[in-house]
């Protein structure tokens, strides 16, 4: 995806904030355009009218807050990528943003390099995992050991190329990646990423890589 082309809304109430993660989008990746809302019910509107690729999005919000809203957006339109931006570093939040099916979650003083990382990551891999995300990926599954603790189903049996593919799209190798490197073609990838979402049981590629932590497919 060329990220200058990248349609993105950033979703919070405090607008200094909101204007200074604009200003930074902007000038990261030379976006001509990014549009704001101060509020849920706001950002519901905006997406109506024009549907975006990314939501920068905070929690705590006026009118409809960010897991309000969140869980509006991922169940009419789950194609949208959400990073929540957010000074809630909780476990709790963090483990219910996640399991609801948020692509990546950072805190609001996040340096601007993880910014920009979890922004690109989003937009290419599909998920942004920082160590709060991981560490609290691992305690979740540590209180629980059944399959279904983020929505899984139950008894996964993966083919060894199952397997290889999903540890691949863990490693954040991209479909054209994982085709050249294990001589498929990117559409057969991608035919294996659907599979192994049905299967598994995952919103999208973050549910991917949760279910491969708590496999120990990964570190």
């Amino acid at each position: 995806m060329n990220i200058k082309n990248t349609n993105i809304i950033i979703a919070d109430d405090h607008a200094l904030f909101r204007k200074g993660l604009a200003s930074l989008v902007k000038m990261t990746f030379n976006i001509p355009e990014i549009r704001e809302a101060g509020g849920g019910k706001e950002l519901i509107k905006l997406i109506e009218e024009d549907k975006p690729d990314l939501i920068l999005l905070d929690l705590n919000m006026p009118n409809m807050d960010g897991v309000d809203a969140a869980s509006f957006i991922i169940n009419n339109y789950p194609d949208i990528k959400i990073l929540v931006i957010s000074m809630f570093d909780d476990e709790r939040y963090v483990h219910h943003m996640m399991e609801m099916g948020a692509n990546g979650y950072i805190l609001k003083n996040a340096e601007p390099e993880e910014v920009e990382k979890a922004i690109s990551n989003v937009l290419k891999y599909g998920y942004y995992f920082n160590d709060l995300v991981n560490d609290v990926v691992k305690k979740g599954f540590g209180k629980s050991n059944t399959s279904n603790h983020f929505g899984f189903k139950d008894n996964i049996n993966l083919t060894q190329r199952e397997a290889e593919i999903l540890i691949l799209i863990s490693k954040e190798y991209t479909n054209s990646e994982i085709a050249d490197k294990i001589h498929l073609s990117p559409r057969t990838v991608e035919s294996y990423r659907q599979e192994l979402l049905k299967k598994i049981g995952a919103k999208n590629t973050a549910g991917l890589v949760k279910f491969a932590v708590k496999n120990k497919l990964i570190d």
